[in-house]
């Protein structure tokens, strides 16, 4: 089971990313006014069909080939109804897939969100090649950073094999989101 909500994050946007996908968007919303947590991964993966999508809650259901179960998705369910939340799961084959999940903020149930800023240098440093969108809201702001931004100042695509790359951008992503107000006792950031 993964830990955190930033694990459940980089496990869905690899799964976009396997999927074909090559535009993905990560949002995370934290609506404090109104008590909900949401994060959102939308791809232009090759997407699901019907029978598929009806499924795909159940821990056997899995396209890996490596083990014939999948616990990712149904635990990430179980967890946001735990919490007063849901997950909304809309895929269309040959379009692309929008995963949403919502937590009640308020929930003592709540798992922690985790190093954001690790998932999103981990995305955009290990598939270069994706147009990855991260967008972060929370009621005093948001924050947006493209990979093409950053390859736009980096100048060169192959600097983000770079050790001292991925710490900076680790540390931007943190600064932006320090700067928004995220995260909050209730969500126990690392």
């Amino acid at each position: 089971m993964l830990e955190d909500l930033s694990q459940h994050i980089l496990d869905i946007a690899e799964n976009s990313v396997n999927a074909g996908a090559t535009n993905v968007l990560v949002e995370l919303r934290e609506e404090r006014t109104n008590d909900r947590l949401a994060f959102i991964v939308d791809d232009n993966g090759r997407g699901m069909d019907a029978d598929f999508l009806s499924r795909v809650t159940d821990p056997f259901t899995t396209t890996r080939t490596t083990r014939r179960v999948g616990m990712g998705l149904p635990f990430l369910k179980q967890s946001a109804e735990l919490c007063g939340g849901g997950m909304l799961l809309r895929s269309t084959v040959g379009v692309g897939t929008r995963l949403e999940v919502t937590f009640r903020l308020s929930s003592v149930d709540l798992p922690p969100l985790g190093d954001i800023p690790a998932t999103v240098m981990a995305l955009f440093m290990g598939h270069p090649d994706i147009h990855w969108i991260y967008r972060h809201v929370t009621d005093q702001g948001s924050f947006e950073v493209t990979l093409d931004e950053i390859v736009s100042v980096l100048g060169d695509a192959s600097l983000l094999r770079s050790p001292e790359v991925a710490q900076w951008l680790r540390a931007h992503v943190r600064e932006n989101l320090e700067e928004i107000g995220w995260g909050g006792p209730s969500l126990q950031i690392v």
